[in-house]
């Protein structure tokens, strides 16, 4: 009690009461339970699948070997009408004789004009009215391994023409046949395009794919037309051979101008050689990681934006690139080898 002001005696405020463990564990509760409900309506969502699937068809480039050649073989066993693009005579004959007759073949090399409207005009006289439902660029290429000084601008600009140029080109060529069907576009980036740390002109190529479709899914969401990027982690393809890798990243360093050669030193090379072979090895080698996620993308009525395929890229690089960028370049560089005139 206290005593008023007239001398009477009032009862004391009451202070707020404290939230206990209880009230703690309550709130908790209810944030688990809100995201198992987001969970699996996302869940839901994603499992609905669009109709007359083996009405469609859909144009997948750079099917000769790796992730392009395994979705071509998955789709076919889906029903769907592939049309795969090839940049060898070797590379087509080779999926015909592992798929059915619904999958056709044609050679494309993306970095030629000609040969891309040639392979537009193929797709148009098949498709007809109905328009391409679907359409995965896939085909890419990687640059020898080796620091950003160490390469030539050649190498620079070809990569650029397959991974970026080349892509848009034949997305440009492909896209009035697309809106006709309104349908999807699947564009084969990379965990480097979310997270460069090596692999200079292949990150930037990448990075250049993630934007490009940022802006043409904006651009085309009131035509119908979903854009879906898939981000691969590590994987073993042809593109990532081992001996291959070896072979160039040798032929690179030998090139290597001498006055560069001296400020990092052979010690260097050999160990980032090391590194670079480790890193391989360690590749995932189940494509299907990478498949599923361009399936789920030409298949779901409600595709996701992004995916990211591989344990890699979920549970380190995506959540990586989230931390502040002088935290993320200590945990990537921390093992790095030191040039011979570090400073």
């Amino acid at each position: 009690m206290a005593i008023t002001s007239e001398g009477s005696l009032a009862p004391l405020p009451m202070s707020p009461p404290h939230k206990g463990k209880g009230d703690l564990l309550t709130m908790w509760l209810y944030l688990a339970a809100l995201v198992g409900l987001y969970y699996l309506l996302r869940w839901y969502r994603e499992r609905q699948v669009v109709s007359h699937l083996r009405d469609k068809y859909v144009f997948i480039t750079g099917c000769d070997s790796g992730f392009g050649n395994l979705l071509a073989r998955q789709l076919d066993l889906r029903g769907l009408r592939v049309l795969a693009a090839c940049l060898t005579e070797k590379g087509a004959q080779k999926l015909k004789g592992q798929t059915s007759d619904r999958v056709e073949t044609v050679i494309l090399d993306v970095t030629n004009t000609q040969s891309i409207a040639a392979a537009t005009q193929w797709v148009k006289e098949r498709v007809g009215d109905r328009g391409l439902w679907g359409l995965v660029n896939n085909a890419g290429t990687f640059h020898p391994f080796g620091y950003t000084d160490w390469l030539k601008i050649d190498t620079y600009m070809s990569t650029l023409q397959v991974n970026l140029i080349g892509l848009i080109e034949v997305t440009l060529s492909m896209l009035p046949l697309v809106k006709s069907a309104q349908g999807r576009i699947v564009n084969v980036s990379s965990i480097l395009g979310r997270l460069a740390f090596f692999g200079t002109v292949y990150s930037c190529s990448k990075y250049g794919v993630e934007a490009f479709s940022d802006v043409l899914r904006r651009e085309l969401q009131h035509f119908g037309v979903k854009i879906s990027i898939v981000e691969p982690g590590y994987f073993r393809t042809e593109m990532t051979d081992l001996q291959k890798a070896s072979e160039t990243m040798k032929q690179v360093w030998k090139e290597v101008p001498p006055h560069i050669k001296e400020t990092y030193g052979q010690k260097f090379f050999d160990a980032y050689f090391e590194n670079m072979k480790n890193g391989l090895l360690q590749s995932s080698t189940n494509l299907n990681l990478v498949t599923d996620c361009m399936e789920h993308a030409l298949t779901s009525v409600h595709p996701r934006t992004r995916y990211s395929a591989g344990w890699d890229a979920q549970f380190f690089f995506i959540p990586l690139s989230y931390l502040p960028t002088s935290l993320a370049d200590y945990i990537l560089t921390r093992s790095w080898p030191k040039p011979a005139q570090a400073v």
